[in-house]
């Protein structure tokens, strides 16, 4: 027994035609392709989709580009009140969703049914929460971390660094050293004109060739090797 088989379900034909706009000059299947990017024109199309004539025949799907044309256009301008209005009405039909399917999970005999609700109704509860996430952050934006250079000075002129440091602090340090080192220097010079780093060595030690009882000591104790 064979199957015949099913066409592809074409998208729905629109209830109210776009009259097409072109430039001088361009040709319609120019315009077309221009029309078919246009954020506006494909978000009107799917509104119109999905909602039909929800409000009456007399919605074009004209009037419906323009509306959306002046919500974008205050967006751009920094007007985001359409936005939040927007997030906090998904927030709210996402928790009427929860609140729905929880309730009809809670009548369910079968397990499988029980355990099929109630899975749909937290999704819908998670998409609640995140959609009042972004609207928590559109409205309060988060600040971005700073990250603080910390430069940690010990004793005399060493320094340890956390981090790269300005050029000007580089060379304020250097020149704290040099300066550091040129103290030390003067310090070091010695009374009567000696030059730095003189150091009173005291008399000149006798050699110890000049005792004679370490001589015979010596010669007395010194171990005999052979000669090889």
């Amino acid at each position: 027994m064979s199957s015949a088989k099913r066409k592809p379900a074409l998208a729905p034909a629109l209830n109210n035609p776009l009259p097409l706009e072109t430039f001088p000059g361009e040709s319609d299947a120019r315009a077309k392709a221009r029309a078919m990017v246009r954020p506006s024109i494909n978000a009107a199309m799917v509104i119109e989709a999905f909602d039909g004539n929800l409000l009456g025949k007399d919605t074009s799907l004209e009037g419906l580009i323009e509306a959306l044309r002046d919500s974008m256009d205050r967006t751009k301008g920094g007007d985001l009140s359409t936005v939040e209005a927007m997030l906090v009405g998904q927030a709210t039909a996402l928790q009427t969703i929860f609140v729905s399917l929880a309730r009809r999970a809670q009548v369910q005999q079968s397990q499988r049914n029980l355990e099929a609700f109630l899975g749909l109704a937290l999704k819908a509860q998670a998409q609640s929460r995140a959609t009042i996430t972004a609207l928590v952050d559109l409205k309060f934006p988060r600040q971005p971390a700073t990250f603080v250079k910390q430069a940690n000075i010990a004793a005399g002129n060493q320094q340890v660094n956390n981090g790269s440091l300005p050029n000007s602090t580089r060379e304020g340090a250097h020149a704290h050293g040099k300066e550091n080192n040129s103290v030390q220097n003067k310090l070091l010079e010695a009374d009567h004109g000696q030059p730095c780093g003189w150091v009173d060595r005291g008399p000149a030690a006798t050699a110890a060739g000049g005792n004679p009882a370490m001589e015979a000591v010596v010669e007395v104790h010194r171990t005999e090797e052979p000669r090889r």
